[in-house]
């Protein structure tokens, strides 16, 4: 959308609303205790609104299991997504703040690997590619016999599907020539639309930081560069916020704010209507973002009433600090953090009154979330 085809006068104040309410989240995180407790939770809120944008299920509680291992039933395919929308926030997150819009960042969130500084062409990827391993290993070598032989290809074609399996779970996306023409449009050039994108982004160097991130994610949505990843066209409007000093201290969880619209306005036509869509899921992120930490700093104080009376050695602070940093907090865990028995930290965790929510009497887990 062109700079002068904006509708200012529709914008202006949820634009500014926007504005102001990033600022004061990211203002109260700088100097909040339980930062990283909001941080790691909200990571697990926005995954699993982003699979409910694209019309998936995830509970929370199953994400943060499957997170942590200790899934109570077997995982669902929008399960593993999301955790890939999890895994992904969290890359963004921790990075420097404008990697993930570098094409660096950008061909690692991919899977994908950069092409090398200076365009020269990339060097031969058969060295990596798992199955050509296993052909080379399956070669007869001399002194073998065909049972040796036989044996080795099997081998080879295990270690090629363990690779290929450990690839997906780790997020990479299927190369173009792998790639099923009945699942994927061969006409779809990704790379064009993918520096068409790139494009556009440079052109948002004079908006204001809200204004860019919704352009941000309205051009991703208008131009698709991925057949089926629109979920990372929000985490990089996210990035957008981090890039302009917007969000110092926390990754913005647009899909949140997308998630608490109404639908005719999550579903409205046309660019304008669909850019103030985007600015005011961005307002209204900000707004729960508050809320959720006033509730987990609630949380924090009820926590502590336990402590009155206790003696200076008591591993009960370190406890209640250990349930607010981390989402999930197993027996294990526990145990190992305060250097105390799995047994002691169960006692511990009943006289907190934590909830536990692995359902199971082994592998216990609590959370606060």
């Amino acid at each position: 959308m062109e700079l002068g085809k904006l509708p200012w006068g529709e914008i202006a104040v949820p634009l500014a609303i926007a504005e102001d309410g990033l600022a004061r989240l990211d203002e109260r995180l700088r100097t909040s205790p339980i930062r990283q407790g909001w941080i790691a939770r909200t990571h697990f809120y926005d995954a699993a609104g982003s699979l409910w944008l694209d019309g998936e299920l995830v509970h929370l509680e199953d994400l943060v299991l499957h997170d942590a291992a200790m899934d109570a039933r077997t995982p669902t395919h929008e399960l593993t997504r999301a955790h890939t929308v999890l895994r992904a926030r969290r890359r963004i997150a921790s990075a420097p703040a404008d990697w993930a819009l570098s094409q660096e960042g950008l061909a690692s969130l991919l899977g994908r690997e950069a092409p090398p500084q200076g365009g020269s062409p990339p060097a031969s990827r058969e060295a990596d590619d798992p199955e050509r391993q296993g052909k080379d290993r399956a070669i007869a070598q001399p002194g073998e016999t065909e049972e040796d032989q036989a044996w080795a290809a099997e081998l080879a074609a295990i270690d090629a599907i363990v690779s290929r399996s450990s690839a997906v779970l780790a997020g990479e996306t299927a190369s173009a020539p792998n790639r099923k023409p009945d699942i994927y449009d061969a006409d779809w050039d990704e790379e064009a639309r993918l520096e068409e994108w790139r494009e556009d982004i440079r052109h948002l160097d004079g908006l204001p930081p809200v204004l860019a991130a919704a352009a941000a994610v309205l051009a991703w949505e208008t131009i698709e560069p991925l057949q089926y990843a629109a979920w990372l066209g929000r985490a990089l409007g996210a990035a957008v916020l981090r890039a302009r000093d917007k969000a110092r201290f926390h990754l913005p969880c647009l899909c949140v704010g997308l998630r608490a619209l109404p639908r005719e306005t999550r579903f409205a036509h046309g660019p304008g209507p669909r850019l103030l869509a985007f600015i005011q899921a961005i307002a209204v992120a900000a707004e729960q973002g508050l809320k959720d930490h006033d509730r987990w700093m609630l949380a924090r104080h009820q926590l502590e009433r336990h402590l009155a009376g206790r003696r200076s050695t008591s591993k009960l602070p370190a406890l209640i600090e250990l349930l607010l940093t981390t989402p999930l907090a197993s027996a294990q865990l526990i145990a190992k953090r305060l250097d105390i028995t799995p047994r002691a930290a169960q006692d511990l965790i009943a006289e907190l009154g934590v909830r536990e929510i692995t359902g199971r009497g082994r592998y216990r887990a609590w959370a606060i979330i």
